[in-house]
């Protein structure tokens, strides 16, 4: 498993200036979703989180912040994403 985080922290290194917007961030994490050593981490799932609330898009954000809470092992990373999703869900 140690051989995604390096991928993943440069993924997102290149996320952080979002010069083309959120929906080139999206786009850009969809070419991870065929790749089976990192389509499945909650990480990934994290990630599309901050683009979708950049994007407006909440509904797909709280999705988001679900898939990768049940995805994580961390108990506090868990609940830390489900609280996200409770206060964007607005519950």
């Amino acid at each position: 498993m140690k051989y995604m985080e390096p991928r993943l922290e440069q993924l997102l290194r290149e996320l952080a200036p979002q010069v083309e917007g959120p929906a080139a961030g999206l786009a850009l994490l969809a070419t991870l979703d065929t790749d089976s050593r990192v389509a499945a981490h909650h990480r990934l799932a994290a990630a599309r989180t901050h683009l979708f609330e950049k994007a407006g898009e909440l509904e797909a954000a709280v999705h988001h912040y679900r898939v990768a809470a049940d995805r994580t092992t961390s108990t506090p990373e868990r609940n830390y994403l489900m609280i996200r999703a409770a206060k964007l869900a607005g519950i």
